[in-house]
């Protein structure tokens, strides 16, 4: 069976948004909870998502394990399966990694931008890697089956942690540096990382993290894609959308300064009040998603590679990355194709 999965998405949710996800047969979404929230904040959030749940069960539901992704396919719904975008909802308590688990929680970030107590985020100036907690973090989340999400990290932090983690890790939404340089962006070392671990790298259609921003075509995304494939394999690659969709500008002051600064923190390449640039115009929101499949095979891409790429590989990392430690070691990521 070939799922179709997103991620990584971060959108002002509504009834709309829901439908147009089902209509862009979505089975599943990883859907960020918190940026900046405390614990009780976080809890607070998974309250109006279980709202959402009590008003569409038609539509959507929480997900808990892989196994919710045939049980979406089967009852036509979309599985959303819970992230965090920063520690901040662990405070610096190591007990709430499992407590969040319990309650949904299967992504979780080591830093968003800054340096947190855990890892260092990629607008810093100096990548201390790993902190004593972070070490501490990353094993209670391999116990448990939380992935470690480094998307927004620094490279040495990010490194650190494919080193330091018995699990595959993940960067649910970033771009090859080589092609676009953005600091949010990755290191061919850092892919290749993922490619040998059994990681997974989702690709990111958030204009800043794009060729061109909102002028990139479908083509050249599609054919960054191929090249990353090219060089490292399409067992580890999918896609992590980054999508925003609907939300007021004033939102992404939040994201990016939280409450750690008086001041704007203006974020990548702007200079003016921050704001979410438009999105390309061949990707306005999930509906758009099944073009992705066009998109691909347009460079190249045979019809199994397309369907681990829109949510096959996603789906094998989700089985082995949501339950419990069995045992020890690393996943060999070509012994897992």
């Amino acid at each position: 069976m070939s799922f179709v999965i997103d991620g990584l998405q971060y959108s002002n949710w509504s009834e709309s948004i829901f439908r147009q996800i089902r209509a862009g047969g979505l089975d599943a979404v990883h859907v960020t909870l918190t940026y900046h929230e405390t614990f009780r904040e976080t809890v607070a959030r998974l309250e109006q998502w279980n709202r959402w749940f009590e008003r569409f069960p038609e539509l959507i539901f929480q997900g808990f394990t892989a196994a919710d992704l045939a049980h979406a396919r089967a009852t036509g719904r979309t599985a959303i399966f819970f992230g965090a975008q920063n520690p901040s909802c662990i405070e610096d308590d190591i007990g709430l990694v499992e407590v969040l688990h319990r309650l949904g929680l299967r992504f979780l970030q080591l830093s968003y931008n800054n340096q947190s107590l855990l890892a260092t985020g990629c607008y810093e100036t100096e990548d201390s890697g790993l902190t004593r907690m972070g070490r501490e973090v990353v094993a209670e989340m391999n116990r448990v089956g939380m992935v470690v999400d480094m998307s927004h990290s620094a490279e040495r932090s990010t490194l650190a942690a494919v080193d330091q983690s018995t699990r595959p890790i993940a960067i649910t939404h970033a771009n090859p540096a080589v092609w676009h340089p953005a600091r949010r962006n990755k290191s061919d070392t850092v892919i290749g990382a993922l490619a040998e671990t059994g990681g997974m790298l989702g690709f990111s259609l958030y204009p800043h993290h794009l060729q061109g921003g909102s002028t990139c075509t479908r083509e050249a995304f599609c054919t960054m894609i191929a090249r990353t494939a090219e060089r490292f394999g399409t067992h580890f690659l999918g896609i992590g959308s980054d999508l925003c969709q609907d939300q007021p500008d004033s939102v992404v002051e939040w994201m990016r300064t939280g409450r750690w600064s008086k001041t704007v923190d203006y974020g990548e390449g702007s200079k003016e009040a921050p704001g979410f640039p438009p999105m390309p115009g061949w990707f306005r929101d999930t509906r758009d998603f099944r073009g992705l499949g066009e998109g691909l095979r347009a460079v190249g891409f045979a019809p199994d590679e397309i369907a681990a790429l829109l949510g096959g590989n996603w789906a094998r990392f989700f089985a082995s990355s949501f339950g419990p430690a069995l045992a020890a070691g690393k996943m060999e990521g070509r012994a897992a194709e």
